[in-house]
């Protein structure tokens, strides 16, 4: 999701972030969630509510390294009723909103996928690999975690290339893109029309894709500086060792999602060497994920960023007025 974090001359700019779905832009602000889809006729079908993010009630969420994982719950949970909607809405089905349990569970299987592709199977792949070269490539070696985190970043990236091909994933890849151009025009204070975004490119730093690369990256580096310090072997056994082992894997995910968030908001502020140089590969692989929209898509993006920053004004004078 993309946060702004800069500021025009007159106000503060919103914060706002978007993610593109199937045949539309979903655009969210700290109180506001826009979708926006163009349906098969042609028409734009917008649907907005009101967001109440957990750290609205629980400030201390707002806290460095806890609000990174705030951030990708909300993301996941957006995510999930954005892309929701925007398929029923493309195919002209009659809508059926999820459930807090059909949600939940979509979610949890989402996680359950995630830690498989990007845990499990690396961690055991790793392992076999040492066994096969006959080498005892225990999770103490700091080469362990190198082939691990390159299994990772190589299973994330041959995803992505391999969805590319589907004719339907390169539209949404068209949109992301579209997303990224309209959150630049805003960004730079300029007005909010095809012409003005138009012009600037599909990449963004504080883009998800960026996020999750570097959440692989730095996984190498806090695995290879935690792993010497836990045992090396749990009851004889190295099924138990290495379940536990992954275990721990998986409860670093957090500490990593957090700081990879600070990583990527510090980068947006500052125009530092060592920042910038850790954001690049994620602007690199943005390439693979992003794709040079036509006009009407990027008109879809703008109606969904316009209607969130109105619907976020309006929302913060009724609750100003209320108080």
């Amino acid at each position: 999701m993309l946060i702004a974090h800069n500021s025009s001359e007159d106000k503060p700019l919103i914060k706002v972030g978007g993610q593109a779905v199937i045949e539309g832009i979903m655009m969210r602000a700290p109180k506001t969630l826009t979708v926006v889809v163009r349906k098969a006729c042609g028409d734009l079908s917008v649907r907005e509510d009101r967001w109440y993010s957990p750290m609205e009630k629980w400030p201390i969420l707002k806290k460095p390294l806890l609000r990174g994982c705030i951030v990708l719950y909300e993301a996941l949970y957006n995510g999930i009723q954005a892309l929701t909607y925007s398929a029923q809405e493309a195919l002209d089905e009659e809508e059926e909103k999820l459930g807090p349990w059909a949600l939940g569970g979509t979610i949890a299987l989402a996680l359950a996928g995630a830690m498989l592709l990007f845990v499990v199977i690396p961690h055991l792949a790793t392992l076999g690999m040492g066994a096969l070269a006959g080498t005892d490539l225990g999770v103490r070696s700091v080469w362990f975690h190198v082939i691990d985190g390159i299994i990772k970043v190589t299973i994330f990236v041959g995803y992505i290339l391999v969805i590319s091909l589907i004719g339907e994933i390169r539209r949404v890849f068209q949109y992301h893109g579209a997303e990224h151009k309209s959150i630049h025009a805003y960004e730079k204070g300029e007005e909010l029309t095809v012409e003005n975004a138009r012009k600037y490119p599909t990449l963004h730093a504080r883009c998800g894709t960026a996020f999750l690369l570097l959440v692989l990256v730095l996984s190498i580096f806090l695995f290879t500086a935690v792993f010497p310090l836990l045992p090396k072997d749990l009851f004889g056994n190295k099924i138990v060792t290495n379940v536990f082992f992954i275990l721990v894997k998986i409860v670093l995910m957090v500490p990593i999602a957090g700081c990879s968030y600070e990583i990527i908001r510090l980068g947006d502020r500052f125009n530092n060497p060592v920042l910038n140089f850790l954001l690049l590969p994620g602007l690199w692989l943005q390439k693979l994920t992003t794709r040079e929209p036509s006009d009407d898509q990027i008109e879809v993006a703008l109606v969904a960023l316009r209607k969130t920053l109105e619907k976020e004004e309006t929302w913060a004078e009724t609750e100003s007025s209320a108080c």
